[in-house]
């Protein structure tokens, strides 16, 4: 499986150029599906309108949609907008995810379109197997014409395996689609330079990699008071979708039409790919539970910058409590974050051996070493 349509992504490189793409992912947020604990029905049967329109002409898309805990806990009568316990929001997005299921259907069965949901958890896209099989369903759905409607299965995640917002869960999602593009549809027009609120706030309208910098810029929270989601977790999104040579942008989805207006104006943030790796390391650097973490010195720095395996001798401490095979984070000597990787041994097995050269685990690991800790081919810079 390719990571992604290079051809198709090279095209992309502005708002404008969406109408172009073969293969869209579009995210909605609960601040723009939800107001007062109502479905915000207009903006939605406009947003069907556009999606219909894009269909038309040719483009496939999967729309990744916040709002079933919203309104489930509307109806449940439920405080804090369903979001004061983790009970509660589990109770919210079961009652939630019908009534969010019943309005996309409603809304693109007006234009002939078959809205097929899809609830999926955080475990269900870092596992291998199963993200493969996830992307063998929307590939079948697309394949019979049907809309998949992804949303996070919020009535069965715990608040240590979950992806918190569908920002990321988009960007995942288009990874396993091999989708050219991801629209997330937000409260503000894009990227700022500093809160937009602010006097001589300046949009951002182009990024090529996201930077420590352009990380800077983000507003952690969300306006509405009811989303999970901030800027923070649309800049992460953006170097998920990056690995696999995705564009990523946001637009303002409060016009209407949403995607038309943001379109017509060439109005938003645009992330284009500075790279693009393959499909197993794409999925392997958009992974988002490290169980552990490695801290390397300074000479071990450099040779991972030359695209090296980590080895047990540049290796200063050892985090977590991890097996074999598990996700680690790896961190330079200041803490800054290198990148991730599956370990080849156990956390107790890297602390016995860390510091040490190729001829002095033996004695301590009683068997033979193996050729890393993280070997390069099972590991992914930041």
């Amino acid at each position: 499986m390719a990571s992604g349509r290079p051809s198709d992504a090279m095209r992309i490189q502005a708002i404008s150029d969406l109408g172009s793409a073969r293969r869209l992912v579009v995210k909605i947020g609960s601040a723009l599906l939800v107001e007062d604990g109502k479905p915000a029905s207009d903006r939605l049967k406009s947003l069907a309108r556009d999606l219909a329109e894009l269909r038309e002409r040719g483009t496939e898309i999967i729309v990744v949609s916040s709002g079933a805990i919203a309104l489930g806990a509307a109806r449940l009568d439920l405080p804090k907008g369903g979001r004061a316990s983790l009970a509660d929001a589990q109770a919210a997005a079961s009652v939630g995810q019908v009534a969010l299921a019943q309005l996309w259907a409603e809304a693109l069965g007006e234009h002939d379109l078959l809205a097929a949901q899809m609830l999926v958890t955080l475990g269900d896209l870092e596992d291998r197997r199963r993200y493969l099989n996830a992307a063998a369903t929307i590939e079948r759905l697309l394949e019979t014409g049907a809309v998949p409607v992804v949303n996070e299965n919020d009535s069965v995640a715990t608040e240590e395996i979950r992806f918190g917002d569908n920002d990321r869960l988009a960007a995942r999602v288009a990874q396993a689609a091999r989708a050219d593009a991801v629209l997330l549809l937000s409260d503000v027009d894009g990227l700022f330079d500093r809160p937009p609120d602010q006097e001589g706030a300046v949009l951002i309208e182009r990024v090529e990699g996201v930077t420590p910098e352009i990380l800077a810029m983000a507003d952690t929270g969300s306006s509405s008071g009811i989303g999970s989601g901030g800027m923070a977790s649309k800049l992460e999104a953006a170097k998920i979708a990056g690995r696999a040579g995705i564009m990523l942008a946001i637009v303002n989805g409060t016009r209407l039409p949403p995607i038309a207006s943001a379109v017509a104006a060439n109005r938003g943030t645009v992330f284009l790919p500075v790279r693009s790796d393959s499909a197993r390391k794409a999925w392997l650097g958009g992974r988002l539970a490290c169980e552990g973490a490695l801290t390397v010195d300074a000479g071990c720095v450099s040779a991972l910058a030359r695209g090296a395996s980590l080895l047990a001798a540049g290796v200063t401490r050892v985090e977590g409590d991890f097996q074999r095979g598990d996700l680690v984070q790896i961190d330079g000597p200041d803490g800054e974050r290198l990148g991730q990787g599956l370990v080849e041994y156990n956390a107790e097995e890297c602390r016995a051996i860390m510091g040490m050269r190729e001829g002095e685990q033996e004695a301590q690991l009683g068997y033979v070493p193996r050729a890393a800790v993280v070997h390069r081919d099972h590991m992914v810079r930041s």
